[in-house]
């Protein structure tokens, strides 16, 4: 039986290549769509493709018109919880693209995911090559004490950290604080220049026009380094497998699984 999917967001830079993979996809069935400036329209025909037959709607309750198995969500950090716990709540499964959440936001949707008796997974990024950055980087984590994070971004991204590097520093939290040498309590002049603390670990967002997505996790010990970076390019095609194979493990699971690389290769 094919997975019947609601896409919000599915006209965005993210949400669009991955709606045009499950409306040619043999697996998927796209049973919903939302996206607030092109509500009305056929998903087809937004899209640039043959008309699907299905009209994008203004937000998640007219779009679950039809019965759906699993939500998939490239919107916005303002929307994405309430969003998520809604489609608990209607007996949906999700998959969470949306950058932004926070631990404490997390917890919550885990909570009702259990409770619900249904699935969650959620990614900062999507994309394998960010999956294995990740991974490789909880590895060095156990062997090098001392470690910051850089996140480059557009300059226009409204959340800072970015997902990503969020995702990557509470898990390296869940390892171990980085050692500091000089508490930045401690630093003369501006301790704010030190970037900021994310559990345990100092993370530095870079807002530049040119920039698209990239971080670094850069380890340190007497005499040597080890920097550990993943950049994107300019579209979202990276993203899609990622989001595919979530929303098809998705439908065994119940609770909250975070980032790809706990999916695709458990904890490190």
């Amino acid at each position: 039986m094919r997975i019947r999917v609601c896409v919000a967001g599915a006209t965005g830079w993210a949400g669009g290549p991955v709606t045009r993979h499950i409306l040619k996809a043999q697996g998927f069935q796209l049973v919903g769509a939302v996206a607030r400036r092109d509500a009305g329209r056929d998903i087809g025909e937004a899209l640039g493709l043959p008309e699907a037959g299905i009209t994008i709607a203004p937000d998640l309750d007219e779009a679950l018109a039809a019965p759906a198995d699993v939500l998939i969500d490239y919107t916005t950090p303002a929307t994405v919880k309430a969003r998520t716990l809604r489609a608990l709540d209607r007996g949906l499964r999700v998959v969470i693209g949306t950058s932004g959440l926070a631990a404490a936001e997390f917890e919550e949707i885990e909570q009702k995911a259990v409770a619900c008796g249904l699935g969650v997974i959620a990614a900062g990024n999507f994309s394998v090559s960010a999956a294995l950055a990740k991974h490789f980087a909880l590895i060095a984590a156990r062997y090098m004490p001392s470690w910051e994070i850089v996140d480059y971004a557009q300059a226009d991204k409204v959340d800072a950290p970015s997902g990503t590097a969020q995702e990557l520093a509470e898990a390296l939290g869940q390892i171990a604080p980085s050692q500091l040498a000089m508490p930045i309590e401690k630093t003369h002049g501006r301790p704010d220049a030190r970037g900021a603390g994310v559990a345990g670990t100092q993370v530095h967002a870079v807002r530049l026009p040119g920039y698209v997505l990239s971080f670094e996790a850069l380890f340190g010990l007497p005499d040597e380094r080890l920097s550990i970076r993943h950049d994107a390019g300019s579209g979202a095609e990276p993203y899609v497998g990622g989001t595919i194979l979530a929303a098809q493990r998705v439908m065994t699971m119940t609770g909250l699984v975070r980032g790809l690389d706990t999916l695709l290769f458990g904890q490190p």
